[in-house]
C-alpha cells in the first residue's frame, strides 16, 4: 500500500519565540516496515514545554534536534503494519515518534496502551510523561508528607495539575499558581486549598499570605519571579523540585538566577533538578498509583486537544507559552 506522511522539520534555530521560519512542512513517501519493525499511524502528538529547549544547540539531557531533522515529539497511534514479534497490527502504542503522520519503529521505548484503563489522551497526560514527572518529582525529589504545605507553579498545566492532585490525595495542603480567573476557578474546583493568580502581581506577598507558616515543598515549572517568591517563603527543611522554567524558555538572553538563594542556607532547605527519564524503570509504580486515584474519583485527568494535524504544530506549540491549555495539551493528527 502506498502512503505519504506529512512531517515537521527544524529549518532554523529560533532566536526567542519560534516563528514560521523555524519550521519546514514536508511530505514523504512512507516505507513498509522491515524485519523487526512496525509502522505506526499517529493520532495524537504531545505538546511539551521541553520541546523549546530541544531547539537550542546547547548541552542538555538530550541532544538538540538537528537542522533538517523531524521535530522530536512524544505521541500515540495505532500499528498499521508489522514485522515485529511483539507488536501486532491494531496495537495502540506510545513513543517518541516525532511530529509526523506515520513513523517506523523498532519498538525501543515504545509502550502498548490499554484503552480500557484510560483513553489515549490520558496515556499522554496523567498516565504519560507529565504524570511520571509529577509523581517522581513530588515523591522522590520533593519528599512530600501528609500535612506539608505544597506550592505548585503552572498548576493548571499538565504536570502542575497532576502534582496538585497527587499532593491533595497525599494529605498535603496545596497552593496552586495559575494565570487568569478561569484557571483559578478550575483549580479551586479540583479542591486546592489556595489558588494564586499570578496576573495579580506581587507574588512574594501572595505566597506569604497563602502560606503564613512557610512552604515545605515547592514544585517549580516556571522559574523567574515565582521561584524567588517561593525562596522568600520557605519553611525549615523545605524541598524545591526544579522541573522546568517555562517563563524563560523564549528569552533571547540568559535569565537572571534566583536572587534569594541564601534562603536555602537560612532554612536548611534543598533545591534539586530532576529529569523524569531517570525513573523509567519505575514508571509502573506511578501508573498504578495514578490509575487507582482516577478509579477512586480522587483524580481528574484533563486534556486540551487542538485540531489541525501536522501543519498546525507550529501554532499549537506556541499555545503552551500562551496558556491556551487546561491540563495536558495535545495535537490531534
Amino acid at each position: 500500500m502506498s502512503r505519504t506522511s506529512q512531517e515537521i522539520r527544524l529549518a532554523a534555530r529560533p532566536q526567542g519565540r519560534p516563528d514560521a521560519s523555524t519550521w519546514e512542512l514536508a511530505t514523504t513517501e512512507v516505507a513498509e516496515p522491515g524485519p523487526g519493525e512496525f509502522l505506526v499511524q499517529l493520532q495524537q502528538i504531545s505538546l511539551d514545554p521541553a520541546m523549546r529547549g530541544w531547539l537550542n544547540d546547547v548541552r542538555s539531557y538530550l541532544p538538540p534536534v538537528q537542522i533538517g531533522a523531524v521535530m522530536r515529539a512524544f505521541g500515540a497511534g495505532t500499528v498499521v503494519a508489522s514485522q515485529h514479534d511483539d507488536f501486532a497490527v491494531g496495537d495502540v502504542v506510545s513513543g517518541t515518534f516525532g511530529v509526523r503522520e506515520y513513523a517506523i519503529s523498532d519498538g525501543k521505548g515504545v509502550a502498548r496502551l490499554d484503552l480500557d484503563v484510560a483513553p489515549m489522551s490520558t496515556w499522554l497526560g496523567a498516565l504519560g510523561m507529565p504524570g511520571m514527572t509529577a509523581w517522581f518529582g513530588l515523591e522522590d525529589v520533593g519528599r512530600a508528607q501528609p500535612g506539608d504545605t505544597v506550592l505548585v507553579s503552572a498548576a493548571a498545566g499538565a504536570v502542575g495539575s497532576t502534582v496538585a492532585q497527587l499532593a491533595k490525595a497525599k494529605g498535603c495542603r496545596v497552593i496552586g499558581v495559575a494565570g487568569g480567573p478561569d484557571k483559578v476557578a478550575w483549580l479551586r474546583d479540583l479542591g486546592l486549598d489556595e489558588v494564586i493568580d499570578r496576573r495579580e502581581g506581587d507574588l512574594l506577598r501572595q505566597v506569604r499570605r497563602a502560606a503564613p507558616d512557610g512552604v515545605d515543598v515547592y514544585f517549580d515549572n516556571v522559574g523567574g519571579e515565582l521561584l524567588d517568591a517561593a525562596l522568600a517563603n520557605l519553611a525549615h527543611g523545605a524541598r524545591i523540585a526544579i522541573c522546568g522554567a517555562i517563563s524563560t524558555y523564549n528569552d533571547e538572553t540568559l535569565a537572571e538566577g534566583p536572587r534569594r538563594y541564601m534562603a536555602l542556607l537560612v532554612f536548611r532547605a534543598s533545591m534539586q533538578g530532576f529529569v523524569v527519564m531517570d525513573y523509567e524503570d519505575r514508571y509502573g509504580e506511578a501508573i498504578a498509583g495514578i490509575s487507582e486515584l482516577i478509579g477512586d474519583g480522587r483524580f481528574v485527568a484533563t486534556e486540551t486537544i487542538l485540531e489541525g494535524g501536522v501543519p498546525a504544530f507550529p501554532d499549537a506549540l506556541l499555545g503552551l507559552f500562551d496558556g491556551v491549555n487546561t491540563g495536558k495539551l495535545l495535537l490531534a493528527i
